[in-house]
């Protein structure tokens, strides 16, 4: 199968730089550059097989198609649909948070 490119929206930009901004402000910056790692390898397979991610909330939120990765190692959900020519990623969320407020909230 071929990859897709993978396009984050401004929210997922703005999630992947306030958890990155957290694990600055700890004094933790070999594990945002780890986060930095994994959540590029989490692209890279949806990038190449994006139904492998999860729908379980996509069914939750009546979102059809939406589907979640979570990052190996983080507690982060990488949530996104795939399009025609490229995998549409909508929000980079942290799996302990109200999931479905986020999801639905533009912040």
């Amino acid at each position: 199968m071929k990859s897709k490119p993978v396009i984050p929206r401004a929210a997922a930009r703005h999630n992947v730089d306030t958890a990155i901004d957290y694990y600055l402000s700890e004094g933790a910056d070999q594990t945002a550059i780890n986060f930095i790692g994994v959540l590029e390898q989490a692209y890279a397979q949806i990038s190449r097989h994006p139904t492998t991610g999860s729908p379980r909330y996509a069914h939750a939120l009546d979102l059809p198609g939406r589907r979640f990765w979570p990052l190996r190692r983080f507690p982060y959900l990488v949530f996104y649909i795939e399009q025609n020519e490229h995998i549409d990623v909508w929000r980079v969320l942290h799996g302990q948070r109200d999931i479905p407020e986020r999801m639905t909230s533009i912040e």
